[in-house]
């Protein structure tokens, strides 16, 4: 037992050590191209949309921690087998690990931007397992003789797993390390806006202690895509293609985009994703270029009815023309928050349409837009079943108190955020507890139509369990919606609900 334990070790260690230098590799160039992220997004690609929906409820802002954690203890454990097969005959261990490594090299090259180079992270992975697993056979078993294996060097075997650990090590942070550094923000200077955002109104955040900020700071912005690294994309070389049903196909550089009149506007984001009272919604400033400008540039035919919006790696969402195109502020974004675009928020440009759901409007690391149908072309999300055209729904969230809090008796605020994108904003919020009559929430500062509304009401607590309720009107009059709906395939419906004890 304690022979067969020592070879699955060694199966690991040498695994680590080809997906450590693998990943150092990678991280020079495209961290997605690491084995380990590499079949993680192939995952996440086969992965039916009710587990993709369970894995957000259940795990949040983790779930792609959860997944890359789950994809390498499965590496892991086919490492030790291969370990142990190596054990009978190298040939059989190396064999498996090169197996692994194709399964990732297949699930790099099927990428939709993917090239020869990409395979490079691969090839050192398979090279370096392959190398530490034998070094570690052959000090363990030694030279043969008469066809029986001699016991290996205790020193020899100790050496070459000290080696062989430390590789993995240095490969692992160094990779690690690489990504930071070059994760850094690049130095760019942003235009003012020729029509800029009226002043923000002071919100509600310190009068109503535990209620969400007027605004969400950049660093604690939602952040749900398919990516499972944070890609580093440059002005230097990056364009913005318009093409499809166009008058003529055009090509923006990054000077080109800050050279056209930019426009500054106050707008919640919310992802299709979250769930009634969930917590993927942000408010910022978004500092861009009108999209129906940059589509002018082009000239739209007569026959599109999408947008097919192309990230720098083949990522494609789609956005119904109509919709993009009606008036409202749909931008073509270089800043947030008084700042360029974060590296994880699309850097250096990125989409945002108020009033849709950012899985049919928000598309990151922008490279094309192709003016098509959908009859003609199916993006990433409807390809999977998703809506085609997705408005975001009228919500109300409670902030505070949380659920199952334990409260004294007496005064306590309830407070929250609304949200009515293109619906006019919210005209109302109204707090209902154990069922009983509507009350109207005072609300908070106007942030305009497209951002959301913090909003307060305070009650007269008493002993018991209580059951406490909020919904929103929207300034068109329409009302939140009672009916319970999961967000697929267009957005979650229902009053966020929870229950406290009273002492």
């Amino acid at each position: 037992m304690r022979t067969r334990l020592i070879w699955a070790a060694y199966g690991v260690l040498a695994t680590l050590a080809g997906l450590g230098l693998a990943h150092a590799v990678a991280a020079l160039t495209d961290a997605d191209t690491s084995p380990v992220l590499a079949v993680g997004s192939a995952v996440i690609d086969l992965t039916p949309t009710p587990m993709k929906e369970w894995a957000i409820r259940t795990f949040g802002s983790a779930d792609k921690l959860v997944l890359v954690g789950s994809v390498l203890a499965g590496v892991l454990v086919l490492a030790g087998v291969a370990g142990l097969l190596a054990r009978r005959r190298l040939q059989y261990g190396a064999g498996l690990l090169l197996v692994l490594v194709a399964i990732a090299a297949t699930a790099v090259v099927t990428r939709p931007e993917a090239s020869v180079a990409n395979l490079v992270p691969s090839a050192v992975a398979a090279v370096g397992a392959v190398l530490a697993l034998v070094w570690l056979a052959r000090e363990q078993a030694g030279a043969p003789r008469n066809g029986a294996p001699k016991d290996g060097s205790r020193r020899g075997v100790l050496i070459a797993a000290g080696v062989i650990g430390a590789v993995a090590l240095v490969g692992g942070v160094g990779g690690q390390l690489i990504s930071k550094l070059r994760l850094r923000p690049e130095d760019v200077t942003l235009p003012d806006p020729a029509d800029p955002a009226t002043p923000l109104p002071r919100g509600l955040d310190q009068q109503v202690p535990g209620i969400t900020p007027f605004r969400t700071d950049n660093d604690d912005f939602y952040r749900v895509d398919t990516r499972l690294d944070t890609p580093v994309v440059g002005t230097d070389d990056w364009t913005l293609t318009i093409d499809g049903d166009v008058q003529r196909t055009v090509t923006l550089s990054f000077d080109d985009l800050l050279a056209m009149p930019m426009i500054e506007r106050d707008i919640t984001l919310t992802c299709v994703s979250n769930s009634v009272g969930g917590p993927y919604v942000g408010g910022a400033r978004w500092l861009g270029v009108r999209l129906t400008d940059v589509l002018e540039r082009a000239g739209v035919g007569d026959r599109a009815d999408q947008i097919l919006s192309t990230d720098f790696d083949g990522m494609t969402i789609s956005t119904p023309l109509a919709l993009a195109t009606d008036g409202r502020d749909a931008m073509i974004c270089v800043g947030m928050n008084g700042e360029p675009l974060p590296r994880e928020h699309g850097f250096p440009v990125r989409m945002v349409v108020p009033g849709l759901y950012g899985f049919i409007s928000a598309t990151k690391w922008l490279t094309r837009l192709t003016l098509t149908t959908y009859q003609a072309q199916d993006a990433y999300w409807t390809e999977r079943g998703w809506a085609t055209d997705a408005p975001i729904k009228i919500s109300a969230r409670i902030d505070t108190p949380r659920a199952l809090a334990e409260l004294e008796p007496g005064d306590v605020v309830i407070g929250g955020i609304a949200w009515a994108q293109e619906r006019g904003g919210i005209a109302k919020v109204q707090v209902r507890v154990d069922g009983g009559a509507w009350t109207d929430a005072t609300l908070g500062p106007d942030g305009g139509d497209d951002y959301w509304r913090q909003w307060f009401y305070r009650w007269t607590a008493t002993s018991g369990s209580h059951r406490i309720s909020a919904r929103a009107v929207s300034g068109d009059g329409e009302p939140q919606t009672a009916a319970r709906a999961e967000p697929f395939p267009d957005g979650a419906s229902g009053l966020h609900e929870l229950l406290v004890e009273v002492a």
